[in-house]
Order: structure tokens, then sequence, then C-alpha cells
């Protein structure tokens, strides 16, 4: 975690602050040049849990828009999914809504 000092307080920075584990949050995967369509959609069924035909239009939607959200549920559920999918390679955020 990184503190910063604005001189009159200290304010963490960390995009993981816990603002509650029950806010809807979403998980957001963003387009690379190194993922193929097969592996990106073999981790959303494998770590989401998605049909393959839900994988394959995501992945679609990541292609051409250059993001998509994958996901939507408690932040506390997004968590681990957001880490297994770094942990494969993919570029992936939670944005709260």
């Amino acid at each position: 975690m990184l503190y910063a000092s604005s001189g009159q307080e200290d304010v963490l920075l960390d995009e993981d602050v816990d603002v509650g584990t029950g806010e809807p949050a979403d998980l957001i995967v963003y387009n690379d040049d190194h993922n193929t369509f097969d592996w990106v959609m073999k981790c959303f069924v494998d770590v989401l849990g998605h049909s393959p035909e839900q994988s394959e239009q995501l992945a679609l939607l990541i292609h051409f828009k250059g993001k998509a959200t994958v996901k939507s549920a408690a932040l506390s559920e997004l968590r681990p999914k957001r880490e297994a999918l770094v942990d494969r390679g993919l570029s992936a955020t939670i944005e709260g809504r």
C-alpha cells in the first residue's frame, strides 16, 4: 500500500481499499496483444463459470471495444476472480458502481 501526504493529512492510496465487501462492482477485462482468443475464453469459463458462447462474445467485445465488463457482483466475490485472471496473464480491474 502507498501513502501520500497532502501536508494536512495522510491519504491511503490503494485501488483495492475495502469500501465494503458487499458493494456492487464490475470486473473489467482489457484487450492486449499477447493473449489468444482461445486462452481468454478458457479463462472466462474456468474462472468466471461462463458458458463457451458467453466467453466468446465477451472476448469479441474486448477485442473490438478495447474492454468489457465480464462480471458484475459484490466486491468480495470479484476480488479473487480478478486475481485469478491476472495470474493467468489477463489485464483486469474492478470498478465500483
